[in-house]
């Protein structure tokens, strides 16, 4: 089933709850959106985290769940999950995240060790439950610094908040 991961962790390391003023079917076309676009995009570590490593660079692969596998976010399959939600939303989207950091150093790129994320966004009338469920890494980002890069890139498409933390 598209948007749902059948092995998604029960306890989770952060979960955090949004009001929202939007329709499920909009918001969720925006996040899918939104974390295409972030997609092997590079950016400081300070840009996205309170930083321990100086010139870190910072890029984040997203994919989308389907049934027991994840499918990368690239424009196909980003018009297949548009698609869906078009024809009606999902009460559950599952994402992966890896997130890849390189050291700069010496003009040279160095990679550090990766994180992997899980995440759940449950949608539900007036507002959406996002958990996070850190697999490996070493947390150079924490779980709420995801959170709150994906809600403030949602946030920027619309003229007004459409996410706040409640």
């Amino acid at each position: 089933m598209l948007g749902f991961y059948e092995g998604f962790p029960v306890n989770a390391h952060k979960i955090i709850r949004f009001a929202t003023l939007i329709s499920n079917k909009k918001l969720q076309q925006t996040i899918v959106q939104t974390v295409q676009k972030l997609n092997g995009e590079k950016l400081s570590l300070e840009e996205v985290a309170e930083s321990s490593i100086p010139a870190c660079i910072v890029i984040f692969e997203f994919g989308i769940a389907e049934g027991d596998t994840f499918n990368y976010l690239d424009l196909v399959e980003t018009q297949k999950v548009l698609e869906k939600i078009r024809k009606a939303p999902l009460q559950i989207m599952d994402f992966f995240c890896a997130i890849r950091y390189y050291k700069k150093q010496n003009g040279k790129k160095t990679p550090l060790k990766f994180d992997y994320y899980m995440l759940r966004l449950t949608f539900n009338a007036g507002f959406m439950e996002i958990n996070v469920f850190h697999e490996r890494g070493p947390r150079h980002m924490l779980p709420e610094d995801i959170v709150n890069l994906i809600v403030n890139k949602v946030n920027e498409f619309f003229s007004r908040k459409v996410l706040k933390a409640v």
